[in-house]
């Protein structure tokens, strides 16, 4: 239930062609749903934060995901779920057969893309340094693409072959954002902060050796990069990358409302 779709349907009562029961009853879910006794889902969140609630499956019984899809796909016509494993994939496909599945983000969805006015839709660049980062790399990818933004992909051009970053150089620079994703040692962020000045959003993966310490290196040298305004999101959090884009894509919107005014 979004802002677009309420003011439709209150208009709609105004005129008189939706009598106020039925609007109740559309309106009923609101602010939230309590889909079992642990679980209530924030049907609401699309009005303050321009997204509906995504289900974070990991740690869930296969059902009790498959309950929540089915709540939030009734409500929004579509809906995601992050680290979801085969077996909640298999539970929804059960009840909602068009549900798709990659094995490889462990993103879980029905519908998409979400509607997103054009002047919220940004030319996402989503780039990450090693193969072993994709999962990473395409749930950042996989998200933003169901919010509604284009997304472009540039894999496997870490700092160890930095000629096959510089060979993408005129192609990234048409992206709006860019989500840069490494493991290791982490400095890719670093070098693409110092080679373009749009907002870099900068992810450490929990890819590399021992002394990487699960990513806890990778962050640090994110955290202590020398290209100034950096974004760092949590260690292996494509997801939230994708909503820090998405964010400043409301951000220019509003820009872009107050300059009319």
């Amino acid at each position: 239930m979004d802002e677009e779709t309420i003011t439709r349907l209150m208009r709609e009562v105004a005129l008189g062609n939706l009598p106020v029961e039925e609007a109740v009853t559309r309106l009923r879910h609101l602010p939230f749903e309590a889909v079992d006794a642990a679980a209530k889902l924030d049907h609401h969140r699309p009005l303050r934060q321009g997204h509906p609630e995504f289900i974070y499956a990991a740690g869930k019984a296969p059902e009790q995901v498959a309950d929540l899809m089915v709540s939030m796909a009734a409500a929004h016509h579509a809906a995601l779920a992050t680290r979801a494993s085969q077996e909640a994939a298999d539970a929804l496909r059960a009840r909602l057969p068009e549900a798709t599945y990659d094995a490889v983000s462990r993103i879980l969805s029905v519908g998409g893309p979400l509607p997103l006015p054009p002047q919220e839709r940004l030319k996402l660049g989503v780039l990450c340094a090693g193969t072993s980062d994709l999962p990473v790399a395409e749930e950042a990818a996989q998200v933003a693409e169901f919010l509604g933004h284009p997304v472009s992909r540039f894999y496997d051009v870490g700092v160890a072959g930095l000629h096959r970053l510089l060979d993408q150089m005129p192609v990234l620079e048409e992206s709006q954002v860019l989500i840069v994703i490494a493991g290791m040692d982490g400095v890719l962020p670093s070098v693409v902060g110092g080679l373009f000045g749009t907002p870099v959003i900068a992810v450490p993966t929990s890819v590399g050796y021992g002394a990487s310490f699960s990513g806890l290196a990778p962050l640090l040298t994110m955290l202590n990069s020398c290209a100034a305004g950096l974004t760092v999101v949590n260690i292996d959090n494509g997801f939230g990358a994708a909503l820090a884009a998405h964010r400043i894509g409301r951000a220019f919107r509003k820009i872009r409302k107050n300059r009319l005014k």
